[in-house]
């Protein structure tokens, strides 16, 4: 049995499997990406919902495993060596879970680093954008209130970044053509939750991207992806 007992986050969320994943999370669009990915590649784990409420990410164990304080975080017992080795960063723990089992991403060189492209475009453009229009749209508003510049603002680029996704999916199933990766998984859940957590649907005009919604259906539609939407389940 692997001991995670070097792990200081451990001590407050106890590994009832260690041989299992460890994830540390929410059902938010960045803590989603994990689970759905887990669940695509039918890897055991173990789920510790990371309270917000409680301020948790910032707490000294979270913070010894992600120095930046943010979910999701994992920790596999069976990494590099068959050592334990812990994980931030979605994007990151995304491609270490498709490099460990060979799966969810292209085999062919060049496709695999345009799929890694991809990952960054969602990385360092989708993710950042949508969570400063829905944190301005909806989370903030009464802050800006007579000034709407910095929701238009980010608005305006969270629609760029559609149209992006829309010329790219015009004429292929999924991001990376007819191969389901770690792009579309990165990729969704921010554009479902422009609607499911900001109500941003009208004001995004989603139905003049009828390609991205169709992909969107297509992914939500995956058993994994249903699964993974609700891990860890949200403490009280």
């Amino acid at each position: 049995m692997s001991d995670l007992s070097i792990f200081p986050i451990t001590q407050r969320w106890p590994a009832q499997h260690p041989d299992r994943i460890q994830l540390y999370s929410l059902p938010t669009p960045n803590g989603v990406k994990v689970s759905i990915a887990l669940e695509e590649l039918g890897l055991p784990y173990e789920a510790h919902a990371i309270s917000f409420a409680k301020n948790e990410q910032k707490s000294p164990e979270f913070v010894s495993l992600n120095p930046n304080g943010r979910i999701p975080a994992i920790i596999d017992p069976s990494g590099p060596q068959g050592k334990p080795v812990g994980l931030f960063e979605s994007g990151a723990i995304l491609l270490y879970l498709a490099e460990k089992t060979g799966k969810l991403l292209p085999s062919d060189p060049s496709a695999r680093y345009e799929a890694i492209c991809w990952l960054f475009f969602q990385m360092g453009g989708v993710g950042p954008m949508f969570g400063q229009f829905g944190h301005f749209f909806k989370y903030a508003a009464d802050k800006v209130a007579n000034n709407a510049y910095p929701m238009e603002r980010y608005r305006d680029e969270s629609k760029r970044l559609l149209s992006v996704l829309e010329s790219r999916l015009a004429d292929r199933q999924w991001i990376m053509g007819d191969l389901y990766t770690i792009t579309d998984i990165s990729t969704f859940p921010w554009v479902r939750g422009t609607d499911v957590h900001y109500g941003a649907r009208e004001v995004l005009e989603l139905e003049k991207f009828p390609a991205v919604m169709a992909w969107l259906d297509r992914c939500l539609a995956r058993p994994a992806s249903t699964k993974g939407l609700e891990v860890p389940k949200s403490p009280n």
